[in-house]
């Protein structure tokens, strides 16, 4: 996947500009796909060249002049091409998973604190993937919402993100805690 595609299906809920697409990134792709400000810019730039967002300039009268991005006919279709290629298996790149694989051999006390702070940032992810879901539904039930919702992609990609960070925090407090007992019970 390029960052292109992760563009195109951000501006599919309407015009945006760069500064609106770097929010939308910060919350509701982030849990997928990362991208800098700088990044998502110099994207926006390339798209357009390449005909699949269309930009129009607003005229602001107390602020610089701001550009405003739609997905083209073009950029739609690269984007169901996109869709309907296979994609890659997923997996996990995280530094750590790389100190817990060492954790025999190195200061449980400073592991088990990593443990515990990336637990506490999965918990305040998990608070704002609920927010936004419950922003998406609005006064639906989810049920009722994923049956008939006009647009239910981000929904399932927030859900995605929530089950992760989910998973990922009961990993992390499971971890910190085979760490304490064994270091309690005089393991290394």
């Amino acid at each position: 996947m390029a960052l292109r595609h992760a563009v195109l299906a951000a501006l599919l809920d309407g015009e945006r500009s760069g500064y609106q697409l770097a929010k939308v990134f910060d919350v509701g792709m982030a849990n997928f796909w990362h991208a800098l400000p700088q990044q998502l810019y110099a994207e926006l730039a390339k798209l357009e060249r390449d005909g699949l967002v269309a930009g129009r300039e607003v005229v602001q009268e107390t602020r610089p002049n701001k550009r405003l991005f739609t997905v083209t006919d073009e950029g739609a279709a690269e984007l169901r091409r996109f869709a309907v290629t296979p994609s890659k298996p997923s997996f996990i790149r995280d530094d750590l998973l790389v100190k817990v694989a060492a954790a025999d051999s190195v200061p449980a006390a400073e592991l088990i604190e990593q443990l515990v702070e990336r637990a506490a940032v999965a918990t305040a992810k998990i608070e704002l993937f609920d927010g936004l879901l419950r922003t998406m539904r609005g006064d639906r039930d989810e049920a009722d919402f994923l049956a008939t919702g006009a647009r239910i992609g981000p929904y399932l990609t927030c859900l995605r993100g929530r089950s992760f960070e989910a998973d990922h925090r009961d990993w992390c407090e499971r971890t910190a805690e085979v760490l304490r007992a064994r270091r309690n019970a005089g393991a290394r």
